[in-house]
C-alpha cells in the first residue's frame, strides 16, 4: 500500500511525543506510578459527544451481532467491556467469535459455511486488502467515514482504505518500537536506559555481568521476530528503503537486509544475552516472555523485553506495576534516528446491514477507545481519545508518542505483505527468523530464504 510521507511538522511533533515518552520513563524511576492528569494526548471530552451522550447511534434492539478477532485472556476481556457498552447503547446482542491466525483463512472458512461474522478486526494490512479482493468487506458508511475524518490522520485513513475507497476502522494500534524493563533489576546492575544500539548491547553486557540475562525474546512466536528486524531495518537502512521492501521493490537479498540481519545478530548471537539461550528463546511464547521480565525480584529471568504498548496487558499478570517495577524506553536508534513502527487491527464490516456499520462507527468513536484505554494495554490512533483516558503516565505518554506521529510513523512491514509471507506461523518470514535465531551467523542463507519466501507470495 503506497502511503504519504509525513512532512516536517510531523517529524518534529513525532520527536516531541518519543522525549515525552522517554521523560515519563525517567520520572518514572523516581515518582511516577501514574497520575490522573492530562499528558495532552487529547481534549477533556471525547470527539462526537452530544448531550453527554457521546457518538450518535441507532437503536438496534433485538439485532443480533457477531464480532470476530484474533485476542485472547485480557485482550479479548478487555475488548468485550466495549462490546457491552455498544449494547447497552444501542440494545443490540453482540458475541465476540475467537479467531484463528492467519484470520483470512479462518474467515474464508466461515464465508464459504455462510455463517460470515457481522465485522472482523484484522491484524494485517495485507489481511484487509484480501477481504476486499475476495469481495468479503462493505465499503464504510457515511456514518463511519465522518468519524473517520474528525478523528484519524490520513496516513490512518489511508490505511483503511482500498483503491481509495475507505473500508477499515483501525480501532488498536501498537507503537511497536517499545523496550520494557525490570527497574529492580537495573538498579541492581547499575545501568540506564540507552539511547543507541551500541549503548544497548552496552548495557547487555554489564546486565549479563551481574549475573542477569539481558533480553527475553519470545522465539516460539514468530512474528516478534519481524518487529525485531523491522526496528532495526528502519532506523539503519531508512524510511525509504523500508518502503521498498515493504512492497518488495528491494529484494531481501539486498545490501540492506544483511545489514540489518548483521546487526541483529550482534544480540542474538550473545547466548548470554538471551534469557534460555537461543533454543530458550524459540521455546518461549510471547505471554511468558513478559512474565518472566517482571517476576523474580531484582533476578529475574531477564531485565528487558522488547514489544508494543500491548505488553502492559501481560505485565497486569503479575505483581509488578507499570511506572514503578515495569519501564519503558524507545527503542535504541540503530542509525541516525530512533525508529517509529507501529502495528494496528482495523475494524472492517463482512455483512452489509445497520448493525454491522453502527458497529463501525462506535469503534471509529473517541467513546470506544476510552472504555478500553482505561483497561491499560492498549493505544488508539484516535486523535480525539483524552489523555485522561489511560491509566498512567507511562501509557499516556506512549498514545502521545503515536499521536504525535500523525503521519511520520511507519507501519509493520510483515503486515503488510501478504499472509503467506508475513503473517502465517510456521512459514514465509516469520519461520525464517525464526531459524536466524537459531543460527544468526547465517545471514546469507537467511536473506536467500526470505527472497524466495517472499517472491512466491507476491508472485513476482
Amino acid at each position: 500500500m503506497r502511503t504519504r510521507h509525513g512532512t516536517g511538522h510531523t517529524k518534529r511533533t513525532a520527536a516531541r511525543g518519543w522525549a515525552a515518552l522517554a521523560a515519563a520513563g525517567a520520572l518514572a524511576l523516581t515518582a511516577c506510578g501514574g497520575g490522573d492528569g492530562d499528558g495532552g494526548t487529547g481534549g477533556s471530552t471525547p470527539s462526537g459527544q452530544q448531550d453527554g451522550q457521546g457518538v450518535a447511534l441507532p437503536r438496534l434492539d433485538g439485532e443480533k451481532l457477531e464480532v470476530a478477532a484474533v485476542w485472547t485472556g485480557p485482550e479479548q476481556a478487555n475488548f468485550t467491556k466495549v462490546l457491552k457498552e455498544f449494547e447497552k447503547r444501542t440494545g443490540a446482542r453482540v458475541t465476540f467469535v475467537p479467531a484463528q491466525d492467519p484470520i483470512v483463512t479462518f474467515l474464508g472458512t466461515k464465508i464459504a459455511g455462510g455463517q460470515p461474522p457481522d465485522v472482523a478486526l484484522l491484524p494485517q494490512v495485507g489481511a484487509l486488502t484480501a477481504a476486499v479482493q475476495n469481495k468479503w468487506a462493505q465499503p464504510a458508511g457515511p456514518e463511519v467515514r465522518a468519524q473517520l475524518e474528525k478523528n484519524y490522520s490520513s496516513r490512518w485513513r489511508d490505511l483503511g482504505a482500498v483503491d481509495g475507497t475507505p473500508y477499515g476502522v483501525y480501532y488498536k494500534a501498537a507503537n511497536k518500537s517499545l523496550v520494557w524493563y525490570n527497574a529492580k533489576a537495573f538498579e541492581a546492575a547499575g545501568v540506564k536506559p540507552p539511547a543507541t544500539w551500541k549503548e544497548f548491547l552496552s548495557v547487555a553486557d554489564t546486565l549479563s555481568a551481574s549475573g542477569t540475562a539481558p533480553v527475553s525474546v519470545a522465539g516460539a512466536d514468530g512474528w516478534t521476530l519481524t518487529d525485531w528486524f523491522e526496528n532495526v531495518y528502519l532506523s539503519q537502512a531508512g524510511p525509504e528503503n523500508y518502503d521498498r521492501l515493504a512492497r518488495h521493490e528491494i529484494k531481501w537479498t539486498d545490501d540492506t537486509v544483511g545489514q540489518a540481519l548483521t546487526t541483529l545478530g550482534q544480540l542474538f548471537s550473545r547466548k548470554d544475552f538471551l534469557a534460555g539461550g537461543p533454543s530458550g528463546a524459540l521455546a518461549t511464547e510471547f505471554p511468558k516472555s513478559v512474565t518472566q521480565t517482571f517476576t523474580g525480584g531484582d533476578r529475574p529471568a531477564a531485565a528487558m523485553v522488547f514489544e508494543g504498548d500491548f505488553v502492559a496487558v501481560n505485565i497486569a499478570q503479575t505483581k509488578a506495576k507499570v511506572g514503578e517495577d515495569a519501564l519503558v524506553f524507545p527503542f535504541p536508534a540503530v542509525g541516525g534516528k530512533a525508529p517509529v513502527v507501529s502495528g494496528g487491527d482495523v475494524a472492517v464490516a463482512l455483512k452489509p446491514g445497520k448493525g454491522a456499520q453502527a458497529l463501525l462507527t462506535f469503534l471509529a468513536s473517541a467513546d470506544a477507545a476510552a472504555v478500553q484505554a482505561r483497561e491499560g494495554g492498549f493505544v488508539s490512533p484516535n486523535k480525539a481519545v483524552p489523555a485522561s483516558a489511560y491509566p498512567n503516565d507511562i501509557q499516556r505518554a506512549i498514545a502521545k508518542a503515536l499521536v504525535y506521529a500523525g503521519d511520520d510513523f511507519r507501519f509493520d512491514m510483515s503486515d503488510q505483505a501478504p499472509a503467506a509471507f508475513g503473517g502465517t506461523p510456521g512459514a514465509g518470514e516469520w519461520k525464517a527468523l525464526q531459524d536466524f535465531l537459531a543460527n544468526p551467523s547465517d545471514v546469507a542463507g537467511t536473506q536467500e530464504r526470505l527472497e524466495a519466501e517472499a517472491a512466491k507470495a507476491y508472485g513476482r
